[in-house]
C-alpha cells in the first residue's frame, strides 16, 4: 500500500438483498400465468460493491465500500454483513427510498436463471457521498451504477485519477448498452477493464472474436482488458502480451455473485504483486468457489484457501 493510502481499495457500486427462488421445473417450461412453488428460499446480501469488497477483505486486503442503502431493515442486513467482514460502509448517509433489492430464480433442472433487480437507492449516490469516500486509497473497484449516480462517481473517479489511484472497472450489460462512447472518458483512465463476452460485444457492436474485443477495447485507453465467457476459455490483454485460462469443469449450483468473485480476486493477487497468470488463476479459483454455493459471497475463499486451492487444482494457463 501507497505511504499516503490507508486503504488498499475503494469499492464503489450498488449493494442489495438477494432473494433465491429455487424450482423443481425448467425454467422454459414455465408459461405467463403460471403459479409456481419454490423448492427454497434463501436470502443474502448482494450487489457489485458489497460482493468485490467482502471477496478482497476476505483476501486480506484493507478495503472500504461507497454504495447508496435506504432506510429500512434491509440497509441494516448489509450493514451487519459489511462490518462482520472487516469492510468499512461509506454509506452512513441513507437514501429516502428503498435499498435495492434482487430475485434470483433458478431451476433444479439447469443453469440458467432468471434475475429482477429494483433499483432505487442506489441510483442516488452523489457527490456529497463521493467526497465522504476520500482519496486515500490505491485502487478503485468500479462496479456499474446508472442514472445521476453513475454523473457523480464518474466525475469522482476522474478526479482520483488526477491523484494517481488505479481503476479496476467492471461494467454490466446495462452500461456497455450506452455505447463506447458514453463510457469512453471512464475507458480512457481505466487500468484493468474486466467484461464478460456479451457485455464486450455490446460495448463495442460489433460480434467478432474475443482476442479482437481484446484489441479494440485496448484501444479504448484500458491498459489492461479481462474477457470472460462462463465456463468457456478466459481471453485477456496484458502489457502486450496475449493470456488464456481455460477453467476446469466445475458443479454450478448458482452462477450469480461468479464475476464479481472474479474480478476482485484478480484484483487482489494484483495489488499483492502476483504476476498476471497467478492473479487470472486466484480470479478464477474464487469464482468456481462462489458457483458452489447459493448467494454472491457464501464461497468466497481466504488467501491461505485460495492458495492450497490453486496449488491442488491448476487450471490450463496459457501466456
Amino acid at each position: 500500500m501507497a505511504n499516503n493510502a490507508r486503504y488498499d481499495v475503494l469499492c464503489i457500486g450498488s449493494a442489495t438483498v438477494d432473494r433465491f427462488f429455487t424450482i423443481t421445473q425448467p425454467l422454459q417450461s414455465v408459461e405467463i400465468g403460471d403459479k409456481i412453488l419454490a423448492k427454497s428460499l434463501e436470502i443474502y446480501t448482494g450487489g457489485g460493491a458489497t460482493n468485490s469488497a467482502v471477496a478482497l477483505a476476505k483476501l486480506g486486503l484493507k478495503v472500504k465500500v461507497l454504495t447508496k442503502l435506504g432506510n429500512d431493515h434491509e440497509a441494516g442486513f448489509i450493514f451487519d454483513e459489511l462490518k462482520r467482514n472487516h469492510v468499512t460502509a461509506i454509506c452512513h448517509c441513507l437514501a429516502k427510498g428503498k435499498t435495492d433489492v434482487s430475485a434470483i430464480i433458478s431451476s433444479l433442472q439447469g443453469k440458467d436463471r432468471i434475475i429482477y433487480n429494483y433499483k432505487d437507492a442506489s441510483r442516488k449516490v452523489g457527490l456529497c457521498s463521493c467526497k465522504k469516500a476520500g482519496f486515500d486509497v490505491e485502487w478503485i473497484y468500479l462496479a456499474s451504477l446508472v442514472g445521476k449516480s453513475f454523473q457523480a462517481v464518474q466525475h469522482f473517479v476522474l478526479q482520483a485519477k488526477r491523484k494517481k489511484i488505479k481503476l479496476l472497472f467492471n461494467p454490466s450489460l446495462y452500461l456497455a448498452q450506452r455505447g463506447k462512447a458514453f463510457l469512453q472518458p471512464l475507458l480512457s483512465v481505466t487500468d484493468i477493464l474486466i467484461l464478460n463476452k456479451k457485455e464486450a460485444q455490446t460495448l463495442l457492436n460489433r460480434s467478432v472474436s474475443q482476442q479482437q474485443l481484446l484489441k479494440e477495447l485496448h484501444h479504448l485507453g484500458p491498459k489492461t482488458v479481462v474477457i470472460t465467457d462462463g465456463e468457456k476459455k478466459v481471453y485477456a490483454w496484458h502489457e502486450g502480451k496475449m493470456h488464456t485460462l481455460l477453467p476446469k469443469k466445475t458443479k454450478v449450483v448458482q452462477t450469480t455473485g461468479a464475476g464479481d468473485a472474479f474480478s476482485s480476486s484478480l484484483l487482489a493477487g494484483i495489488s499483492k504483486g502476483y504476476s498476471f497468470a497467478d492473479a487470472l488463476h486466484l480470479g478464477y479459483i474464487n469464482a468456481a468457489s462462489v458457483i458452489k454455493y447459493v448467494g454472491t459471497k457464501n464461497g468466497l475463499l481466504t488467501e491461505a484457501q485460495a492458495m492450497k486451492a490453486m496449488k491442488s487444482k491448476r487450471s490450463r494457463s496459457v501466456r
